[in-house]
């Protein structure tokens, strides 16, 4: 116990030492152990310090008698200064636990509310385009052209695409918030990967134009590829979301001794320095931010990379835009035919 050992010091050095000075050393250890400890171990402190005092150092020594009423009452005021200084810390910190407790249940609210407000209108806006465009076939199925059809059903494509989009951000921050999340790594092609992330992102439009940048002789990398996917993915729709529709979008993929390096660079306006550090937030926006989306994406980022052991950073780039780097380290080799291990 804390209180037996600041008690064999000061015997060491009681030669040293006035008893009226080893008796503050005590209660401060006393309050050291309330800050520690339970109430019941911090009142065994303040007892036990008390006698330990009376015994040891009071004179005469060795003894519980004390010498001189000064002494006596100084006993007394000690074992009671003892005991409500342990009481008054230990009702301290279970004020300070209450109140983060208060604060962080405030926190979950607010970002239950968000999530809440931010999925009535990304859930709204599809179905609704889903059910009018649906009504819309079937009570009109007879006057609409084969055009009109064809957009209608375009439509509910686009509609149900967003959709299911919410659900896997959703899904995603529920694995990840479960921390039983597990990569799956298998040996995978990095052109692949990038090239189905693409293909999912420009099947919802965009405008934007998308450049690949990969090295044909880049290795094979031993990682979650459908963690890699999602990462790119999200990176791109966020690029898409913040960039102008006649912009540019670079997509990189290196290999620095066995760490994958994505990068993927926009022309958009970039963030403000002092949100960089906010952006892999869960529920984080842009106050300047388009209507629509949850604020998962880029969390979902931050939370799949550091799944597979790596590490995610965003800056700005010189000439305007945003730079995000991904660093993955895994297993490499050459051999592509280990792809189909």
């Amino acid at each position: 116990m804390l209180v037996c050992f600041v008690s064999v010091l000061c015997f060491l050095f009681s030669t040293y030492i006035e008893y009226r000075v080893i008796a503050f050393l005590l209660l401060v250890t006393v309050s050291v152990t309330a800050v520690l400890f339970d109430i019941l171990p911090v009142l065994l402190a303040a007892v036990l310090s008390a006698l330990i005092w009376d015994f040891f150092f009071i004179p005469p020594h060795f003894t519980f008698r004390v010498g001189t009423t000064e002494d006596f009452f100084l006993l007394l005021m000690y074992f009671v200064i003892a005991l409500v200084n342990a009481v008054l810390t230990h009702k301290i910190r279970r004020v300070e636990k209450i109140a983060m407790q208060k604060e962080e249940k405030a926190k979950t609210v607010k970002l239950y509310n968000t999530l809440l407000n931010s999925l009535s209108h990304e859930l709204k806006t599809p179905i609704a385009t889903i059910i009018g465009a649906t009504d819309n076939l079937q009570t009109n199925n007879v006057k609409l052209t084969p055009q009109n059809r064809h957009d209608l059903v375009q439509e509910i494509s686009k509609a149900t695409v967003r959709l299911n989009q919410q659900v896997e951000n959703l899904l995603n921050m529920s694995r990840l918030d479960s921390g039983f999340i597990q990569p799956k790594k298998e040996w995978s092609d990095i052109s692949e990967v990038i090239y189905d992330a693409v293909k999912r992102i420009e099947e919802n439009g965009i405008q934007q134009q998308l450049v690949i940048n990969v090295n044909p002789s880049i290795p094979l990398f031993k990682l979650d590829e459908v963690m890699l996917e999602q990462i790119i993915y999200n990176l791109l729709n966020n690029a898409v979301q913040y960039t102008p529709s006649t912009s540019r979008i670079d997509i990189m993929a290196i290999n620095h001794a066995d760490v994958l390096q994505v990068v993927v660079e926009d022309e958009g306006a970039g963030f403000p320095e002092a949100e960089l550090k906010k952006v892999f937030n869960k529920f984080y926006r842009l106050k300047n931010a388009k209507p629509g989306g949850t604020g998962l994406g880029l969390s979902i980022v931050k939370g799949f990379t550091e799944a597979m052991g790596g590490i995610v950073s965003l800056e700005n780039r010189k000439s305007g835009g945003a730079k995000f780097i991904i660093e993955i380290p895994a297993e490499t080799s050459y051999l592509k035919n280990l792809k189909n291990e």
